[in-house]
């Protein structure tokens, strides 16, 4: 565990909680114990994370992300103000599905993403105005966004403390911030344990609760208005992939299943463990 400090409340004293992941012993926020160079995430990230590897076909899946991303972006709605809100930047933008539909509503729709093949379909096929870059140190996070979006993004972040500051520092009060991710207190997560399907360091490296993600956020002027479970719209062939292949390395049973048909065919799935979170700047 060497000098790792928790990115919540900044204690120095970690336990085990399962391999490859400690959790703090003042707050719970828990984090995969390893080091990753930038070199190795930008290696992590590539084609093949989004085609065999974390996803079967992400691309292939376009209608159902963009189905997820739909009902995200009508809840986010009910709390944009047209006269306020009208800059928005997505972190971990990928292929561009979201920033798409959300692109319409405000003047400015910007997204940033290390993976090159995601930000490079985005920018040539969809025409959006996306980046490949580090958020961290590139020039755009000296620009100021009245709402910032990371679905399903801050669990991979290696410092996701460090983005909410930089979010803070230029981000006007009244601006916004929503993020999905998993619920490490959710009791879906308490009962399957180290099996749970969000633990699998290195793509994600921190497990946030309710409790750790809002006293992150607050520590940096941002105050919770919104949180829910929210669930997801998944193909069959993408629900298989999760199931026989990432969990259970069953890889020839699901090519088998992949035979039969019929696996673009949608389902949806809330197991109550990942929390979407809207949280509201009200201080510097």
């Amino acid at each position: 565990m060497g000098n790792l400090e928790c990115i919540v409340c900044k204690n120095r004293q970690f336990s085990p909680l399962y391999k490859g992941v400690v959790k703090c012993e003042e707050c719970g926020h828990s984090t995969a114990d390893m080091e990753l160079s930038d070199e190795e995430l930008f290696t992590i990230y590539k084609k093949n994370y989004f085609f065999g590897e974390e996803y079967s076909d992400y691309l292939g899946d376009r209608k159902l992300f963009q189905r997820n991303f739909r009902l995200r972006f009508k809840t986010l709605q009910r709390f944009l103000q047209a006269e306020r809100h009208k800059s928005l930047l997505e972190i971990g933008c990928a292929y561009g599905f979201f920033l798409e539909i959300a692109q319409p509503y405000f003047e400015i729709a910007k997204g940033i993403d290390i993976t090159e093949d995601g930000v490079k379909y985005a920018h040539d096929v969809l025409k959006l105005d996306c980046i490949q870059a580090d958020f961290l140190t590139h020039p755009i996070n000296e620009q100021s966004f009245d709402v910032v979006c990371m679905w399903d993004t801050i669990e991979h972040l290696r410092n996701p403390h460090l983005y909410i500051e930089k979010f803070a520092k230029n981000m006007p009060k009244g601006g916004l911030l929503a993020i999905t991710t998993g619920d490490l207190d959710s009791f879906n997560s308490r009962f399957r344990r180290e099996k749970w399907r969000l633990i699998h360091p290195p793509t994600h490296l921190h497990y946030f609760s309710r409790k750790t993600l809002q006293k992150m956020l607050s520590n940096y002027g941002y105050e919770v208005t919104y949180n829910q479970y929210c669930g997801n719209y998944r193909s069959i062939q993408h629900a298989a992939h999760n199931l026989l292949v990432l969990g259970y390395n069953k890889p020839d049973l699901y090519s088998s299943i992949m035979k039969i048909g019929l696996t673009n065919l949608p389902l949806y799935f809330n197991l109550f463990d990942i929390t979407y979170t809207i949280a509201r700047k009200v201080a510097n």
